[in-house]
């Protein structure tokens, strides 16, 4: 009943800094941090905070008008999910409070689980929300899936409780010059709207619609590796004819891991984040400080 109670509020919290904590199409960021993948490591997690100066010992925040971007998939291959939610959405609300902000992005793993794609899924990420969802009766979604699942269904179904809360994350997200997406924003996802994109997901996440088509392809902003993997150089033309229309300096990307950490592609252009913070990929933390147009790499 606890943790049910505490989900009300948390999708209550997601709701208000939705709407209260975006900048303002004028406003000027100061310091920027940005975090790469989590996968359900709570450890991991809290060590990125504290690497970035976000916050302090007892995962409090301390970053004041500190901006936090996390690009998305916290969720599988980890058994933290629920607490990893729970510390983000706590920490969204000291951030407002301070001046700051946490911007938290959709990857693909959520968008696989509000489809109910459970393949990365832990056993211990299955017993984890058991305890916090009622499923009521059961309809034959839920009958569809195992037991020990059904919770997890209930919970992250389009309309479901976790997924009203993944709703008020972007998929995309501008701040000043700096584009922040899981895995790409490519020029067909200009041409058909970028807010529409954001929009249309967070409508499927609640249960009202139906993403875009391309949302769960290789093509989608979730899930191409354009920039992050083998990048060439007809990549980095894909990736200037964004930028240029978005009129932005540099795109920074979670979704593959990069085997020597934080790096980047096409003349610095594009930052890839996902250096394997988790256990899972060997817990190395890195995190990326933008400031200004000085970028560094903190680890």
């Amino acid at each position: 009943m606890i943790r049910r109670l505490l989900l009300t509020c948390l999708v209550v919290i997601a709701v208000v800094i939705a709407v209260i904590g975006v900048l303002p199409n004028d406003a000027v960021a100061g310091r920027i941090v940005a975090l790469g993948d989590l996968h359900g490591d709570l450890p991991a997690t809290r060590e990125a905070l504290r690497l970035g100066g976000a916050i302090d010992e007892s995962d409090h925040w301390i970053g004041g008008e500190l901006i936090v971007v996390q690009t998305g998939d916290q969720l599988d291959r980890g058994d933290d999910e629920q607490e990893i939610l729970e510390l983000l959405a706590r920490l969204q609300i000291e951030a407002t409070a301070a001046g700051g902000a946490l911007h938290l992005l959709n990857g693909n793993h959520e968008l696989m689980n509000t489809r109910l794609d459970f393949r990365y899924i832990t056993a211990g990420g299955f017993v984890d929300f058991q305890d916090a969802v009622e499923i009521g009766e059961p309809d034959s979604l839920v009958l569809a899936h195992e037991p020990d699942q059904q919770a997890r269904v209930a919970a992250f179904r389009p309309g479901g409780p976790y997924a009203k809360m993944l709703a008020e994350r972007p998929v995309v997200l501008i701040i000043d010059d700096n584009v922040f997406v899981h895995g790409g924003v490519l020029p067909m996802h200009l041409e058909y709207g970028l807010d529409r994109i954001n929009e249309e997901v967070r409508d499927w996440f609640l249960g009202l619609g139906e993403p875009p088509d391309f949302i769960h392809t290789r093509n989608s902003p979730t899930w191409t590796r354009k920039y992050s993997d083998e990048v060439e150089a007809d990549d980095c033309l894909q990736l200037a004819e964004v930028l240029n229309r978005l009129g932005a300096a540099r795109m920074i990307v979670g979704h593959t891991v990069q085997d020597n950490g934080i790096g980047s592609f096409c003349d610095d252009r594009v930052w890839c984040i996902d250096a394997g913070m988790s256990e899972y990929y060997g817990s190395h933390i890195e995190v990326l400080e933008i400031e200004d147009d000085q970028i560094r790499v903190l680890r």
